[in-house]
């Protein structure tokens, strides 16, 4: 029996593709994702108004996509924005979702 394509002699290599996708993996994140490829870059306040949910909710989610490296802020004086981070972001989301959803 041919083994070969599931070769797991290098279990290291999926460790950062597995934690970007579970960092992916709740509806509240997946539209922020979604919305920064929309607008570009965003502060919290305007996603919290357009979430409908508490700023804590909002920083709490924002921090999980920081710690994978989805998302990074961009600070303009006192407003911080955030920006997508990965650019692989850019080809997983339409692929989710539909390129045509995912157009500005």
């Amino acid at each position: 029996m041919n083994t070969e394509a599931f070769d797991s002699t290098n279990l290291k290599q999926f460790d950062e593709p597995a934690n970007l996708l579970k960092a992916l993996s709740h509806p509240i994140r997946l539209c922020i994702v979604r919305g920064l490829m929309r607008k570009k870059k965003c502060n919290v306040s305007y996603m919290q108004e357009c979430l409908d949910l508490p700023q804590s909710t909002v920083s709490q989610h924002l921090q999980k996509l920081r710690s994978a490296g989805i998302v990074a802020t961009e600070r303009n004086g006192l407003e911080v924005n955030y920006v997508l981070a990965d650019q692989r972001i850019e080809q997983i989301i339409p692929i989710l979702f539909g390129e045509e959803d995912c157009e500005s």
